[in-house]
């Protein structure tokens, strides 16, 4: 395995570190003035896109899609500094239009779309004119089995009915989100895996509510996780995403790219929790010493160092595995850094919490959004408990069907030997 980035990717990291120490970082404190207000804008972003585009870095994650702006494809191995680098703030990777829900949607419009939707939808979304949401979450069964949504997609004629309820539809407050991505049963007696299907919905169609913007931790975020009902939205066969019956496995196509980037993004918020934690244990002082002077605190700095180029080189490796193998060979490391990233990202988070004391707590200093990340990472794109299942799962089946020669290492003992023995001990 090869984690060497391309000249291309090197000269990239530089340009963005250095827009995001320019000009996303001094915004930072703007954007925490003004992320409460309840209108889901930023008013400088608009701003900041449209530098972020004009100096070439824009849908990094995925290749321009017109003529005359071909753009570069980047392997997942090369995008995946580039991701850390824009997640270090939650916020930041809107600026140069690689955020989510987004990049998914983009992703599988690329995929899966037919030219029409293409173009009336991935075209403004790579553009960024529009941003959109992905309804497939349900408050009322256990989505983290998607094969348990209950939101139904009735063909009529020439539409399609849709009736449900949906959450954590991240984004759906945004003005400028236009389109949602709602997955369904279009065959609810199908093959389990195959009662599913995607389909467009316009976000200003009759039927559709959002009933709330959902507080995360009692925190109620710029870019919004909401409730959504859908009654009986109307809306043309034409939008239908792929086929009847392939909603399950357009989500897996998309959750897996999807996860990379979430964890790519999670390092560099712990990288960035690292930072501020060494750099308070430098100023502070308790009991007479400086605290990185304490052992203790340089026991929680080096574990930290530790945990993170662990992840981190797992991280690689699963990028690397899906350029060169494909997702589904590179499943297990996807389930993999699923668990271990976020877990990381909420330990060292965490640690520096606690160097920092009670300023750790406040929004004094980013520490309390990332570890709301953090937790909520864990429970995004599937609970913990699922990629563990499916990790052993794996591991199992793999020893299933064929020996793993660990036998060699140990011997059973032989029973009648063993029945010799007890028989010549001491009776009670």
């Amino acid at each position: 395995m090869d984690f060497a980035f391309s000249e291309h990717s090197l000269a990239m990291q530089a340009k963005l570190r250095n827009f995001m120490e320019d000009h996303v970082i001094p915004r930072h404190a703007q954007y925490m003035a003004e992320q409460g207000n309840g209108t889901y804008t930023l008013s400088f972003m608009d701003d900041l896109k449209a530098l972020a585009r004009s100096e070439g870095l824009w849908n990094m994650f995925l290749p321009a899609l017109r003529d005359d702006e071909p753009g570069t494809r980047m392997s997942n191995l090369d995008y995946a500094p580039l991701a850390e680098i824009m997640g270090r703030l939650p916020w930041a990777p809107e600026v140069f239009n690689c955020s989510a829900p987004d990049t998914g949607n983009m992703e599988i419009l690329h995929m899966f779309g037919t030219p029409e939707q293409k173009q009336k939808w991935l075209m403004p979304l790579l553009n960024g004119e529009i941003r959109s949401c992905f309804s497939m979450t349900e408050p009322d069964v256990a989505s983290s089995d998607a094969t348990n949504i209950e939101t139904l997609i009735r063909r009529d004629g020439d539409e399609y009915v849709i009736n449900g309820r949906k959450w954590f539809s991240t984004g759906a407050a945004s003005p400028h989100c236009k389109l949602a991505i709602v997955m369904g049963k279009t065959d609810p007696n199908a093959e389990r895996h195959r009662q599913q299907s995607m389909i467009l919905v316009p976000m200003d169609t009759p039927g559709i509510t959002i009933t709330r913007n959902i507080a995360v931790m009692n925190h109620l975020s710029y870019e919004s996780h909401c409730e959504i009902v859908y009654h009986n939205v109307r809306v043309p066969a034409t939008n239908l995403l792929g086929e009847e019956g392939t909603g399950f496995a357009i989500a897996q196509a998309r959750l897996g790219p999807g996860r990379i980037h979430h964890m790519m993004r999670s390092i560099g918020q712990a990288e960035l929790a690292f930072e501020l934690m060494v750099e308070r244990s430098l100023e502070r002082k308790a009991f007479g010493k400086y605290l990185h002077e304490q052992g203790v605190t340089q026991e929680k700095i080096a574990r930290s160092r530790c945990e993170i180029e662990q992840a981190r080189l797992l991280v690689l490796k699963t990028a690397w595995m899906i350029d060169n193998v494909g997702a589904k060979e590179a499943r297990d490391e996807i389930a993999m850094i699923k668990v271990l990233v976020p877990e990381m990202h909420e330990r060292v988070v965490d640690r520096a919490i606690q160097i920092f004391g009670g300023m750790g707590v406040t929004p004094d200093t980013p520490l309390p959004d990332l570890w709301t990340m953090a937790r909520s990472l864990r429970l995004a794109d599937g609970p913990d408990e699922v990629h563990l299942r499916a990790i052993g799962r794996s591991a199992i089946r793999k020893a299933q069907k064929g020996p793993m020669n660990s036998h060699r290492f140990y011997t059973l003992p032989d029973r009648a030997s063993e029945t010799d023995i007890r028989a010549t001990l001491p009776q009670a």
